[in-house]
């Protein structure tokens, strides 16, 4: 098993601006996707993937000692397909067949087609249950892996996002590690308008979590954050990371609900290209 290797700051931030790129350039290639909800979670799966933090192998997908990364917020696929492509899982130049016929890189994220893919997602709400397949799976068989899982905020709305939270905590799952990406909106709406998640940090808590609020656009506060939930024995641990939807690309951040689900043009796409810097 191959530790991810640690990059320096300098080198994450770069990294960063390349996942942003081909989140805009693939979903715009596509004609659709969903490029703001893959924006808001990059700095995060930079750190995870490229920071230290993810133990993982392209070489081997399916090592049984590998962690696990499950994206359960699906729609946010060309973020996931963009980190993987560039830990080398797959070729980089493949991103732009996102949603083409015949490609391997759907919609939403199909595990039995794209390596380094450990769940297929899309239904929301079950990325949880499914990691606690895996956390539980560790136990029974003496493995040290870790396992974690990212989720939208409008996401946590879900009845079985709770029962799995709460199965968690009663079972002091401390291999699992839940990402929150707090961006504030979901497919209609802002989410405090439609179904208010506060007190967020104090709901899990009273489900026996481990509870952590950071700003998910800092590297260094991500990094952090992930280093204190691998010191946390007993417990599941959560990550509330609050992001920007569309992070990056001022078009986006400006309008966060009237691009969910809706691509650049190919003009919006230059601009951003030029914002992003990459």
């Amino acid at each position: 098993m191959v530790q991810a290797r640690a990059e320096d700051p300098s080198a994450l931030e770069e990294i960063t601006r390349r996942l942003r790129r081909d989140i805009v350039t693939s979903t715009t290639s596509a004609g659709s996707g969903h490029p703001s909800t893959s924006l808001s979670m990059v700095e995060i799966v930079t750190v995870l993937y490229f920071g230290g933090v993810l133990r993982y192998d392209t070489s081997a997908p399916r090592d049984p000692g590998r962690d696990r990364f499950i994206l359960s917020k699906g729609h946010g696929a060309p973020g996931l397909y963009a980190v993987l492509a560039e830990a080398g899982y797959f070729s980089v130049d493949e991103l732009n067949t996102l949603r083409k016929l015949g490609s391997p890189l759907e919609g939403h994220p199909n595990m039995n087609r794209v390596p380094g893919v450990e769940a297929s997602t899309g239904s929301l709400g079950q990325g949880l249950s499914i990691g606690i397949g895996h956390a539980v799976a560790a136990r029974v068989d003496g493995r040290d892996y870790r396992v974690y899982v990212m989720q939208g905020d409008g996401e946590t709305e879900q009845g079985q996002v709770w029962e799995a939270v709460m199965y968690a905590g009663n079972h002091g799952l401390d291999n699992l590690t839940l990402i929150i990406d707090r961006n504030g909106y979901q497919q209609t709406g802002a989410v405090d308008d439609i179904q208010p998640l506060d007190p967020l940090e104090d709901k899990l808590r009273a489900f026996l979590w481990e509870v952590r609020t950071i700003d998910g656009h800092s590297l260094s506060e991500v990094a952090g954050a992930f280093d204190w939930a691998r010191s946390v024995s007993g417990s599941p641990q959560a990550i509330i990371a609050n992001t920007v939807k569309g992070k990056g690309v001022s078009l986006l951040e400006a309008t966060p609900g009237k691009f969910h689900g809706k691509p650049l043009t190919e003009g919006q796409r230059d601009d951003a290209l030029e914002e992003v810097g990459a």
